[in-house]
């Protein structure tokens, strides 16, 4: 199928931007640990009734269920641990603009490990899209009540989290070149590999209470979490997989690096924000650079 792996890098972009609205509001209510641990159980849950019913291909060699249980601890672990914890000190605006750094760094990976070359075109519309989303992300005005600061050690972990994402992407990638796998059976061994050593520290560290308890006193939290764990590890990491392994890696992140585009209508009939003319033409330049990749 023609642009499989564009295409699925965009439809991942939009699961992602709807996860994020559901899964912020489930962590208003229950707290970020209880819903990250509990999406991933939920997706696990989804991803293996899925194996089973159609019966999916689960042969793997090795070296590819290595590759993939890498890209979980990687990508899922250390990645998005250190993200939400730059999310906590300098903010989500400061730490997605160092997000948007995540294509550039896995060009770089991919060239390193995977002898990916990009074309002309390719560069251009990474740079385009880049700077749309960052047009877009630098928009956003700080405001009197904003508590978070620029601090070095919140921008250490957004750099952490960033290369973490990027590097867990390298190792699914290096696993889909050795041989084809079905994406849903991939996206199981990622998470299963970060349930495995995720949940048994924060069990033992007390940082994941009951959650039959949890979200039995709060309905509303376990639809929220519900809802994000279809869109989000069991649609989206599926759909960014199969993106990977259809095109080159640095293109499809660069793809599914469209969340803070994708989300401002989202934020504009949800949350009622107003839109400014910068994030207009900040998200026009946006698709202008995804256009230029399709295109390429």
């Amino acid at each position: 199928m023609p642009f499989l792996g564009e295409l699925s890098a965009l439809l991942t972009a939009f699961l992602w931007s709807g996860t994020s609205i559901v899964f912020t509001e489930a962590t208003k209510r229950v707290g970020s640990i209880q819903v990250n641990i509990t999406r991933m159980l939920l997706a696990l849950l989804m991803l293996g009734l899925t194996i089973w019913i159609f019966g999916l291909d689960l042969t793997m060699s090795t070296s590819q269920i290595v590759n993939l249980t890498w890209s979980g601890v990687v990508g899922l672990v250390i990645g998005d641990s250190f993200l939400f914890r730059a999310f906590k000190d300098i903010g989500a605006r400061v730490s997605m603009l160092i997000m948007s750094l995540v294509p550039a760094m896995t060009a770089v990976m991919g060239l390193m490990f995977l002898d990916e070359h990009l074309s002309t075109e390719a560069v251009l519309g990474m740079v385009i899209t880049i700077g749309g989303i960052t047009f877009v992300v630098l928009e956003r005005r700080r405001l009197a009540t904003d508590k978070h600061a620029i601090s070095p050690r919140g921008l250490i972990y957004a750099i952490i989290g960033a290369l973490g994402q990027a590097a867990g992407l390298i190792f699914a990638k290096l696993a889909f070149n050795e041989a084809p796998i079905h994406g849903m059976v991939a996206t199981t061994v990622r998470i299963a590999s970060a349930v495995i050593l995720f949940v048994p520290i924060a069990v033992l560290l007390r940082w994941y209470p009951n959650p039959f308890k949890v979200y039995r006193n709060n309905r509303a939290a376990l639809g929220f979490t519900m809802t994000g764990a279809v869109l989000g590890p069991y649609l989206g990491i599926t759909f960014s997989l199969v993106a990977i392994a259809h095109t080159e890696v640095a293109v499809a992140t660069t793809i599914m690096s469209l969340p803070p585009i994708i989300m401002l209508p989202m934020v504009y009939y949800y949350y009622k924000e107003t839109l400014s003319w910068r994030a207009v033409a900040g998200a026009v330049i946006a698709v202008l650079g995804v256009s230029v990749l399709f295109l390429r």
